[in-house]
């Protein structure tokens, strides 16, 4: 991750598909995912947006 210094320039580091797959898979590693059972809110906002910009 950036150092706290970075912040504002850090949407530049996970622009690469590889490197956001690493980040993901390294994040995830021995995790434990809890399903709450519950759907997602961000899923449904973020398709409506794409309909309306469309």
């Amino acid at each position: 991750m950036p150092h706290d210094s970075q912040l504002g320039r850090r949407p530049l580091a996970f622009t690469g598909l590889r490197l956001c797959t690493a980040i993901v898979d390294r994040v995830t590693f021995n995790a434990h995912i809890v399903e709450t059972g519950t759907d997602s809110f961000r899923l449904p906002q973020t398709q409506k947006k794409r309909r309306r910009k469309a």
